[in-house]
């Protein structure tokens, strides 16, 4: 039987009566047969009633009995109050697990529920399984039509922006993995968050499932914080995040960046479009990313999407789940070890990868060992080092290049030079001013929006244009005898 483990994170905010009501509820995740560790972060927002003490009081009566072996804890406390969004990003650092999900201190969900979600996991790889308080459960309790009426309609808002079909976005119970959570940027301080965090998930392509749940809802006599002020809050953020790409945490991959670049589709429809000629039967793509590109490529007899970004072969995994002859595997061009070692293929796609690493001639020698006679390696890079500028540095260019150092470097590693192609010219400009004159670390949004609005019209017009391109293209071809080992 497959097993997963579970951080509970549990923001508290002047709960004394029912907070350790609510924690000890969480003994019965223990009785699970799917859950072999379970880590439950409690995070005092500051409270100011007698909700510190008593929480106190509870972990000094914590013993080996509570639910077994299974359940370590963390206490925390913030000195200011930050929120539910900033005490699930507090929480959300001490999680260690495969699965993280946030549980209210306020008794109107209740754990059991928890447990339908595991199986998804488990069982249909989902990414996030929201709990639905609105799809038929055994029980809800009665109040506040107009609660009601609110969350539909933030729900209905937030599908639009999503495309997606949720029934309850503003549920508390989201279990998310936590890698995934983990690399998402959190802003949100209240209750903002569960928008944000719905949308963002969704621009990261998760996958999400919803399980019906039941729903013990409190009246404001008996503590209930969420008001109608909350409801156009949650307005705001559906159109904040709604125009947002900030969906990726800064990493050593450029994931935020990269993000960003991946907001004009046309762009990349027009590059597939110039490789596709070159592309065989029998692809390995280096640097696949999120697969952007390689959905243009698709299908193929034989195809490996790679690359070394964890992140980004999630994405793959994903992307393969519909397509079963797309192979996803982690690939990094400089170590020969990692390549498909029972492999041959007739192209290999190197795209806006061999700038990355320093050695790019054992890089480029590593992808010819990779091809059959007569294979073909496309590489793309960027062109001229008069635009290297902030943009090349924070993207981790070691390089730009000439047509001759390109076609030198292909012949260094006993490639024949099939062709070299100018691209993008039109965007060498726009580079050279953000990169070079305005120092940017990254591309706005809305020049990137415009760039995939114009892409009909510029790749048309960008053979005509007296600009050097931005990008080079080279089709390099595998050549037997060439290298003095090959017959």
């Amino acid at each position: 039987m497959s097993t997963t483990t579970l951080s509970v994170i549990v923001p508290v905010y002047n709960e004394q009566y029912i907070v350790q009501t609510s924690l000890r509820r969480l003994e019965m995740l223990g009785g699970s047969p799917l859950l072999r560790r379970i880590k439950v972060i409690v995070v005092d927002d500051c409270s100011s009633d007698q909700t510190p003490s008593i929480l106190r009081r509870f972990q000094e009566s914590l013993d080996g009995s509570f639910g077994g072996s299974k359940f370590e804890w963390v206490f925390l406390r913030h000195e200011q109050n930050q929120g539910k969004g900033g005490a699930i990003r507090t929480g959300l650092r001490h999680a260690d697990t495969e699965l993280t999900v946030i549980h209210d201190a306020d008794l109107e969900y209740h754990p059991r529920d928890l447990l339908k979600m595991i199986p998804l996991f488990l069982e249909q790889n989902a990414d996030a399984v929201f709990g639905s308080r609105f799809v038929v459960s055994e029980f809800k309790r009665a109040l506040f039509f107009r609660h009601t009426l609110g969350n539909r309609l933030l729900t209905l808002l937030c599908d639009l922006v999503c495309d997606l079909n949720l029934t309850d976005m503003e549920t508390c119970y989201k279990m998310v993995r936590t890698g995934l959570l983990q690399s998402i940027p959190l802003e949100s301080a209240d209750f903002r968050i569960e928008p944000e965090l719905t949308i963002k998930l969704a621009k990261r392509g998760a996958h999400i499932y919803e399980v019906p749940i039941s729903y013990a809802g409190r009246t404001y006599q008996e503590g209930k914080k969420i008001n109608w002020r909350d409801g156009i809050l949650a307005l705001q953020a559906l159109l904040k995040y709604a125009a947002s790409d900030r969906v990726y945490t800064a990493d050593a991959y450029g994931s935020e960046i990269l993000a960003r670049l991946h907001r004009a589709p046309r762009f990349t429809r027009w590059m597939a479009d110039t490789v596709r000629p070159y592309v065989g039967k029998r692809v390995l793509e280096t640097g696949a990313g999120i697969g952007n590109l390689t959905v243009h490529l698709l299908p193929r007899p034989v195809y490996w999407a790679t690359d070394v970004n964890p992140l980004y072969l999630d994405d793959l995994r994903k992307l393969s789940q519909s397509r079963p002859y797309l192979r996803v595997a982690c690939t990094d061009i400089i170590d020969a070890d990692s390549f498909p070692s029972d492999q041959r293929f007739d192209t290999v796609l190197c795209l806006n990868v061999l700038e990355h690493v320093k050695d790019d001639a054992a890089a480029l020698r590593n992808i010819r060992a990779s091809l059959d006679e007569g294979g073909r390696a496309i590489v793309l890079v960027p062109q001229g080092s008069r635009l290297y500028g902030s943009l090349d540095r924070v993207l981790g260019h070691y390089r730009r290049y000439t047509r001759e150092q390109l076609i030198a470097l292909g012949e260094q590693v006993h490639f024949r030079v099939q062709a070299v192609l100018n691209f993008n010219r039109v965007g060498a400009p726009a580079w050279w001013f953000n990169g070079r004159v305005l120092q940017r670390t990254t591309f706005g949004l809305g020049q990137i929006k415009l760039l995939n609005l114009l892409v009909p019209l510029l790749r048309r017009l960008d053979p005509w244009l007296p600009l050097p391109p931005l990008s080079l293209i080279a089709i390099f071809e595998k050549v037997a005898g060439r290298d003095g080992t090959s017959k």
